[in-house]
């Protein structure tokens, strides 16, 4: 057993394991101690000094970076320490642009909400010389601007920490000292991946997507525009939290009513781009099994974790699925099959994807994701931006009733929705490849081994006669932790799933933003999965190779799985890019 230590914190007596901080004691102990820059495994630097606490030392301390020792006494709520919390608050304001109204953290902002809870009511009063900068508009999924920057270098810690990138960081000191990136080179010019895990995790509005919402609404608008909208998996998992409903909570049919009400001619579902996926990635996987194809074979679906290998890991491009992301896939089929079936020219047709990720923004103007001339799909839109719409239409998201997606490219399976978690694309592809390669029906579709919020997970699944190893990795920087031991010959997979951000897309860097006083206790990844995974366990089907409408497209439109016009349509390459621009 752990050796506990005791000590008493705003007079509550309570006893925590060695190592434990003075802020995780409170937690145990109810009590509340104020942050701005912690954010739990991913930043604990003191920087901000909101935490401040009296321990009866000369100086108030950071309770996020101080260990208790026996018998600490600890306060969190004197005069001093208020004193000073409010004190640093206004330091931090004097260099703050206050565009509270027109910022889009606006009523979500930790600092707004610190001011307000601690009693700070002069912003201006240490007025002065403030820092200036320029918005680097320069990516096509990130903006920074730096005039709204409170220096937490959270963005810092998740880049470098988590997904082991490290393209920002901070410059120079003193009071000059700037978030940026080496040589004062913008996004664009970095190797950025553009998962958006800096926004996820920013306290203000320094990090924010490059919004598409006034290019939608003008297609919207257009009378000479065909409009179809399509989903992905996480978004339903996640939206109802901006409205108020519980983390956690599926809004699938509310979801699809209020896109419909939008003004989208077709509200589609790239779940149905999911389970057509399974079956380019299922087969692909067969043949370079039983044909000495380059394996491990990894997917593709993620376009952070693609940008990520193509930069710094181009060794394993080769080993890279071709097939195309489900939302990529759709937007194909939209502009071909179903252009063909509705009399619509592909060029009056205006795809819009809403996802949970920002890289998928970069995704979108890959110049190798179209056909004849057209994308496939011509806005990404976030889960963020997508709220943001149905709030400005005025729309009572909560009181709506359910609405299903419209046919033809509308049905999906349980397969399909698991993908918005980690672990659910290798599950899904298991099920249906199991199936092809025995011939046998699987009874029990539920992977266990490769579900959970792990970084890395591994099995060993028996399909037939094949003992198949796979693997399941989810952040850049797990991916690197896995490609490095392939590399070192110390691993042998057949199949590998990458999600570019922890936790998976349920965890984007397009999600609604939760802020670090929830996020430091509550696993969010693992709370929105619970909706994936009761939404496919109400499934009638939960296969994909079930799904009558992916039948149909292989019998009208496709042929079979890896066909010629399968491969024109639903599959790519990837090149390697330096890593500075």
């Amino acid at each position: 057993m752990a050796n506990m230590i005791p000590l008493t914190i705003d007079g509550v007596k309570v006893e925590v394991p060695a190592g434990t901080t003075v802020l995780e004691a409170a937690r145990i102990a109810n009590v509340n101690i104020p942050t701005l820059c912690y954010l739990k495994d991913i930043n604990a630097t003191g920087n901000c000094r909101i935490c401040v606490v009296d321990t009866g030392a000369r100086a108030l301390q950071a309770a996020c970076v101080l260990p208790v020792t026996p018998n600490m006494v600890v306060k969190t709520n004197t005069p001093a320490v208020r004193a000073a919390r409010k004190l640093n608050l206004e330091l931090i304001l004097s260099n703050h642009d206050k565009k509270c109204l027109s910022c889009s953290r606006s009523q979500n902002c930790e600092l707004q909400k610190l001011c307000l809870d601690l009693g700070v009511e002069n912003g201006d009063r240490f007025a002065g010389a403030q820092n200036k900068y320029e918005i680097d508009l320069s990516s096509p999924s990130v903006v920074r601007d730096n005039n709204k920057c409170i220096l937490c270098r959270r963005c810092v810690g998740a880049c470098a920490n988590v997904q082991k990138i490290g393209v920002i960081g901070a410059m120079n000191r003193g009071f000059k000292t700037a978030i940026g990136s080496p040589w004062d080179k913008n996004l664009a010019e970095m190797a950025c991946i553009n998962c958006g895990q800096c926004i996820a995790v920013c306290p203000v509005g320094a990090l924010t997507e490059k919004t598409e919402t006034d290019k939608v609404w003008d297609a919207i608008n257009d009378p000479t525009k065909h409009v179809v909208v399509q989903p992905a998996p996480a978004v339903r998992a996640a939206l109802g939290e901006e409205f108020g409903l519980p983390m956690g909570t599926s809004v699938t049919g509310k979801m699809a009513a209020a896109m419909r009400r939008l003004g989208f001619d077709k509200v589609f579902d790239t779940d149905f781009g999911a389970d057509l996926t399974i079956m380019e990635e299922a087969y692909e996987l067969i043949d370079r099994i039983t044909n000495g194809g380059v394996l491990p074979m990894i997917t593709s679906c993620s376009p952070g974790w693609i940008k990520f290998c193509e930069h710094y890991y181009p060794e394993f491009i080769q080993n890279l699925s071709s097939c195309k992301s489900p939302h990529e896939m759709a937007g194909a089929m939209i502009k071909t099959y179903y252009a063909e079936k509705a009399g619509i020219d592909p060029k009056d047709i205006v795809v819009v994807s809403v996802m949970p990720c920002t890289a998928k923004k970069f995704e979108a103007k890959r110049p190798e994701l179209g056909h004849n001339g057209m994308a496939d799909v011509d806005y990404v839109i976030t889960t963020r931006e997508l709220a943001k719409m149905i709030k400005e239409a005025g729309i009572d998201f909560c009181k709506l009733a359910d609405e299903d997606f419209d046919k033809l490219m509308g049905e999906s399976t349980g397969a399909a929705v698991i993908f918005g978690v980690t672990g659910g694309v290798m599950e899904a592809a298991l099920r249906t490849a199991y199936e092809a390669i025995t011939g046998e029906e699987l009874k029990d579709v539920n992977f266990h081994a490769v579900r959970g919020m792990e970084g890395i997970k591994e099995a060993t699944v028996k399909v037939g006669d094949l003992d198949v190893n796979v693997a399941v990795c989810s952040s850049t920087g797990k991916a690197a932790e896995l490609l490095d031991s392939i590399k070192a010959g110390e691993k042998t997979y057949h199949f590998i799933e990458v999600m570019g951000c922890p936790g998976g897309c349920v965890n984007g860097g397009g999600q609604p933003i939760v802020s670090a006083q929830v996020r430091n206790w509550t696993d969010i990844r693992a709370e929105r999965a619970k909706a994936l995974y009761s939404e496919d366990e109400s499934k009638t089907l939960r296969k994909s190779h079930e799904n009558p409408e992916i039948k149909q497209i292989y019998a009208d439109f496709l042929g079979k799985p890896n066909s010629h016009k399968a491969h024109e349509l639903l599959h790519t390459t990837y090149e390697q890019r330096d890593l500075y621009i």
